[in-house]
């Protein structure tokens, strides 16, 4: 088992930013983490993800503005918000996946809004 604890979500304004990390109780061996966020009414979404190796990927709504990282040392994931918009508030969820394995956080809120 994994334990997953994220930080960092609240309120900004429009073109603020925020840094989210999420903290797990163990190093990352050969999992991959990323990024889920769930907005109000819809369903939730892929954001961003980062394997074991470290190459990333991103949903194009958020390319050029997120930036998903991570620092084995921390046995941490984080994810990097810019020029934040209306649309990209949600609840956030960070994850690490191995196969048929899936730990998840508990699920910030990030509202953006004036």
């Amino acid at each position: 088992q994994v334990q997953l604890v994220e930080s960092g979500g609240g309120l900004v304004q429009p073109g603020g930013s925020l840094r989210l990390s999420c903290a797990a109780s163990r190093s990352f061996g050969n999992y991959n983490g990323g990024w889920y966020r769930q907005p109000p009414g819809k369903q939730r979404e892929l954001v961003a993800t980062i394997t074991s190796g470290g190459s990333t990927e991103y949903v194009g709504s958020v390319k050029g503005r997120f930036t998903i990282s991570k620092d084995n040392a921390k046995n941490t994931l984080y994810l990097q918000m810019n020029r934040l918009r209306p649309e990209d508030t949600a609840v956030y969820y960070c994850n690490l996946a191995h196969g048929l394995y899936r730990y998840w956080g508990q699920g910030t809120q990030v509202t953006v809004s004036s």
